[in-house]
């Protein structure tokens, strides 16, 4: 006998996902549906298999900082950016993913406006997702394919990069998008320092210092 819950029924506690298999990216956007948008879990779909996250509260807080410190970077370089947060993005057919955040950069203006879910197919990936604790192969291996060209994995108090070459990720000890920069060790001493002193105040002391570096470049 089969026996049919509501996906809404289904009450992941904090840290936990659930799988659900040989599902079509139709299931998966009709999973989406009831769901809604007022939520607080992450999806990973990728060639039938779905996975629903509920991330740590701890989770949320290290890239959002991260986010920042983007925002900040880009800000002093003068260079474009549009968050697009934990928007999903799919190909339709084989994957969907939805960062715990992300920018757009070198495209940046052609993406602003839009409101819903991205298809990949139609508008460019992201140039950057941020995620927190990353375990999932489901999760890596749709980002593979939806072609995000740059990862950052907080976890555990740092950093590691993943860059995309011929389809897959490799890691770097460099960042794509801030290749002048110590990504990879900047990221969780700024980190660090916002839990010490709040972010508010690390963001003011980080953006002096770049004024004060690229004034003197």
């Amino acid at each position: 006998m089969t026996v049919s819950v509501p996906i809404k029924s289904i009450d992941l506690r904090q840290g936990s996902a659930i799988s659900l298999h040989s599902l079509t990216w139709q299931d998966c956007e009709n999973i989406l549906e009831d769901l809604g948008e007022d939520r607080h879990t992450r999806i990973a779909y990728y060639q039938g298999t779905l996975e629903i996250m509920s991330p740590l509260s701890r989770h949320e807080r290290p890239h959002r900082i991260a986010g920042d410190i983007v925002k900040a970077i880009l800000d002093a370089q003068g260079r474009d950016w549009e968050d697009f947060g934990s928007t999903t993005f799919y190909r339709r057919g084989s994957a969907g993913v939805e960062p715990d955040t992300c920018f757009y950069v070198a495209n940046a203006a052609l993406v602003r406006d839009c409101q819903e879910r991205i298809d990949v197919d139609i508008y460019p990936p992201p140039d950057l997702a941020i995620e927190s604790d990353v375990t999932s192969k489901t999760l890596l291996s749709a980002y593979e394919a939806i072609a995000v060209p740059e990862i950052w994995i907080y976890r555990d108090d740092s950093l590691k990069i993943f860059l995309l070459a011929d389809g897959h990720y490799f890691e770097s000890e460099r960042s794509l998008l801030f290749p002048n920069l110590a990504i990879k060790t900047l990221i969780p001493q700024l980190v660090s320092r916002a839990i010490a002193i709040g972010a508010s105040s690390m963001l003011r002391e980080f953006r002096k210092s770049l004024s004060n570096t690229f004034k003197e470049s």
